[in-house]
């Protein structure tokens, strides 16, 4: 019995009764829809102790249930336990989605509790459309929170800082003038931006509010004669006072938000209500108009421009370089000494922060020995790691934000003998991977369209991943950007984004066996236009990773005949492009890592 949690659940009913709310639902997200969010904002994990990116909690009087995707069905498992609260692994027969599950159990004339700040214009709508048969009232001027986490983190208040031209590529200027151009398309008077990467890429600036995100706790208003951006003034030095008057934004209070909005009389705001929160939205459709649409500025930020593409063709070098240097380390050292998947990840980072451009990781790495990869996105702790032994698979999925870029890679190394299902395993992902790599495609294409290429070679053998095959990367931003994206399945809450010369995507396939392994390799390629004749512009993908792929694991009779020559011609490029970053010893050893198969 998780004592703490249901001690915890136990003030919340507290709490809901005295407020008249029946059911409290609990998102991940911060007050800008972010994905990853500052501790300050992680109230679901608080309440529930499930450490996950990603998952809804909804509390009532007798019951607690969590719904989060396939990533996390094993580690969520795990960390419910004992707390009472029910699983709901999403998108698998026969579980509801939290909006199902709602409408089903929800009394005539109760009350759907949320806080208004965090819930988005998207997901407050649909709860005040489809509940409405049963009258069911929205609170959501509520942060139950408040009273009852007593050691809450401070909010986030980090340093700001402006990149300079030849690392952005475009002026903030010439930004928000594309930007004015799509607002009177839409026939609004101005837009609100609340997305914060969005934010941080229209004017070239970034933070140190949410770990690994380089994003600053902001909104920014921009109408066709007035940019202003609301933040906190206390984190601003004088170069950045500086900066925000040459490019003549009007700097206010991050809290004042919702008074300008307030005033904002008769004005038609246009509003992206997939990151917006529904505080926001009934602000602005108390005031004026809310014009729906999506952000313009997410499409533009996907494609990245010449200066940003050559900046990360070369942190991309350094950071490859970082990685097999790493793999290298690994494979001489393991049983030599203790590893574990922390100092493993640690020294990992150490050859990362060695490089100048570096400023911080991208995401916390996930290094994964054995049965522990099989959770996706699993992390270890002081409380809970693995020593690593020589045989089986590590799993290491890791990146870096650079002044110049922002890298993602996983590779699975074998530290030793493996099994035959581990290699067939190996050699199917590694099918599917080559397969979306060597993808050429008509201009039109999504992601939706090329995500059969990675999943065939599984498919073809009653296997399957539950996650997308790849996301767009931010440039000195997220992690995880979009609106482009890899995944077969069509989901009504992401929109679809045609590939465009210049953006970005991961390409990691994987397998994953509950108590036993998990694979993945990831690589990111960008898209380029290939030839154009009468059928059209035709695409295909440039690769900005080169670290040697698990030969050991490599079984040939699971490839055809392209897909083994595939590898040995990646291989050898590896070993052209890194060699000369390297000492003799590893040169060496890189050498015979790249033999043919």
């Amino acid at each position: 019995m998780n004592e703490l949690i249901q001690k915890r659940l136990g003030e919340l009913r507290e709490a809901m009764e005295t407020k008249g709310i029946d059911y409290y639902l609990i998102p991940t997200d911060d007050f800008h829809a972010s994905e990853y969010v500052n501790e300050y904002f992680k109230v679901r994990e608080y309440f529930s102790g499930f450490t996950g990116s990603a998952g809804t909690l909804l509390v009532w009087q007798e019951g607690a249930a969590l719904w989060t995707d396939g990533r996390y069905f094993i580690q969520a498992a795990t960390e419910l336990e004992g707390t009472g609260i029910a699983l709901m692994r999403m998108n698998e027969d026969g579980v509801p989605t939290v909006e199902e599950y709602l409408k089903t159990h929800m009394e005539e004339g109760m009350t759907l509790g949320f806080d208004g700040r965090v819930l988005t214009s998207k997901d407050g709508l649909y709860f005040e459309t489809e509940l409405a048969f049963k009258h069911v009232k929205l609170c959501f001027e509520e942060d139950l929170a408040e009273q009852i986490w007593r050691e809450r983190p401070p909010f986030p208040a980090g340093r700001i800082f402006a990149l300079p031209i030849e690392v952005s590529g475009e002026s903030a200027a010439d930004k928000l003038a594309r930007i004015r151009k799509k607002i009177s398309e839409e026939q609004a008077d101005s837009l609100l931006l609340t997305k914060l990467d969005d934010i941080m890429w229209t004017l070239n600036i970034r933070g140190e509010d949410v770990k690994c995100n380089p994003v600053a706790m902001s909104c920014l208003y921009i109408s066709l004669k007035e940019t202003r951006i609301f933040l906190q003034k206390k984190v601003l030095d004088d170069p950045m006072k500086a900066y925000f008057e040459k490019n003549q934004i009007v700097v206010s209070e991050y809290d004042q938000v919702m008074n300008f909005l307030a005033g904002r009389k008769t004005e038609k705001v246009l509003l992206d209500l997939r990151y917006c929160s529904y505080l926001i939205y009934r602000t602005v459709c108390v005031a004026g108009t809310v014009v729906e649409g999506q952000n313009p500025t997410e499409l533009f930020k996907a494609v990245k421009n010449p200066t940003e593409l050559a900046n990360m063709r070369k942190i991309y070098m350094r950071d490859n370089v970082a990685l097999t240097k790493f793999i290298y380390w690994l494979k001489k050292n393991i049983g030599t000494k203790e590893i574990t998947e922390i100092s493993a990840a640690d020294e990992l980072e150490q050859l990362r922060r060695a490089i100048p451009e570096f400023l911080d990781l991208s995401f916390t790495t996930i290094a994964g020995y054995g049965s522990n990869a099989a959770m996706m996105h699993y992390e270890a702790t002081d409380d809970s790691y693995a020593v690593l032994e020589p045989k089986g698979f590590l799993l290491v999925d890791s990146g870096g934000q650079y002044m110049g870029g922002t890298t993602d890679v996983t590779r699975t190394i074998a530290l030793g003998p493996l099994t035959e299902e581990e290699k067939y395993h190996y050699s199917l992902v590694a099918a599917g991977m080559i397969q979306m790599t060597n993808a050429r495609f008509l201009y039109g294409c999504t992601g939706r369209n090329l995500d059969i290429l990675a999943r065939e070679p599984l498919w073809e053998k009653g296997l399957d991943y539950k996650c997308g095959t790849g996301h767009g990367v931010g440039y000195i931003l997220n992690v995880h950007e979009g609106p482009q994206a890899c995944r077969w399945q069509y989901r009504s809450d992401v929109s679809e984004a045609v590939f465009e010369e210049g953006m970005d995507i991961t390409n990691e396939p994987g397998i994953y066996v509950e108590g036993s392994h998990g694979i993945r390799i990831e690589d990111v390629m960008v898209a380029q236009k290939a030839e154009k004749n009468e059928y059209g512009q035709f695409m295909c993908f440039e690769t900005l990773t080169w670290v040697p792929l698990e030969r050991k694991a490599i079984e040939v009779k699971y490839l055809n005949d392209r897909q083994r020559e595939w590898i040995n011609a990646y291989q050898n490029e590896v070993y052209k492009r890194i060699s000369p970053y390297l000492n003799d010893e590893e040169r060496k050893w890189l050498a015979t890592e790249t033999e043919a198969v």
